[in-house]
């Protein structure tokens, strides 16, 4: 599924310019969904958290019972190897990615020894900045550990999302304000979530029903570096109702204000625009 105009893949130990083939009909990813993937951003001449997106792509792997072959540093090498064919002012959607081609003895869980990895470098613009979105509730839910690889990036776990965002489509929203199996707000369809009120800012605590991300992490360390009060807590769609703002987290966008949740409206605040500056500020200063 390419998005990009222009598309480098890592696979077989070397790059290859464009959209290569990688999988065969009768890999075991391609039909029992034994894939797992991360995405990180090149953009300004800066990838930032590089590394943790590699390592967690090796945690990822693992959680699907698959070997992580490509240690952290030796895959931040290769991107950085690859992104030299991109112009400077480019922006690059970074997607480290292992699957399975065989099964093992009992077919269905995939054989370790038979991991494929593979890296695209995808072009892909940042969105601008005064790009927004909008939330409604669904009847969907965040899974647990027990059903499903909560704690990997795979895209087994896609489908359910997919279903999210097409029933806010078909309701005039772009995106969905999911709970987690105990009715708790857990994240968007795509994203992590923060609301703010009087001030400070909320998010719902990492449970294990989704991925607290590394973006998400990075924002709340510098928030609280900037003296903002950052609370991890149990949250329901009432406290969202009566917040003063509300912003997206993720890798692709990294900040997105929320200009809607069903009939509820909100501003593109102050705290949500100074924490797009603090990451932004954060990304190009190196650290």
């Amino acid at each position: 599924m390419a998005v990009g105009k222009t598309i480098r893949t890592y696979f077989n130990g070397q790059w290859h310019d464009g959209d290569v083939p990688i999988m065969s009909a009768a890999d075991h990813a391609a039909w029992l969904g034994s894939s797992v993937f991360d995405g990180a951003r090149w953009f300004d001449g800066v990838s930032p958290d590089l590394d943790k997106h590699c390592a967690r792509a090796n945690a990822s792997a693992e959680a699907l019972m698959m070997a992580a072959t490509v240690p952290a540093d030796q895959m931040v090498e290769i991107v950085n190897e690859g992104l030299k064919a991109f112009s400077p002012d480019s922006a690059v959607y970074i997607r480290p990615m292992y699957w399975a081609s065989e099964g093992d003895q009992t077919l269905i869980a995939p054989a370790p020894e038979a991991t494929q990895f593979a890296i695209c470098l995808e072009e892909i613009p940042m969105a601008p900045e005064a790009a927004s979105a909008t939330l409604t509730r669904t009847r969907f839910r965040r899974p647990v550990l027990e059903s499903s690889v909560v704690n990997a990036k795979a895209g087994c776990l896609y489908p359910n999302n997919a279903r999210m965002l097409r029933e806010a489509r078909a309701k005039g929203f772009t995106n969905t304000l999911t709970c987690d199996v105990m009715g708790n707000v857990a994240e968007t369809a795509t994203a992590n979530v923060f609301m703010v009120k009087d001030g400070e800012v909320f998010t719902p605590i990492a449970n294990g029903t989704f991925l607290a991300g590394i973006t998400r992490a990075r924002h709340i360390e510098n928030m609280r570096a900037d003296g903002i009060a950052v609370h991890e807590t149990v949250l329901s769609y009432a406290h969202f109702e009566s917040a003063d703002e509300i912003f997206l987290s993720g890798n692709m966008s990294k900040v997105t204000p929320v200009t809607a949740f069903d009939d509820v409206s909100y501003q593109h605040g102050s705290v949500t625009r100074r924490v797009r500056e603090l990451y932004w500020d954060w990304a190009k200063s190196g650290s």
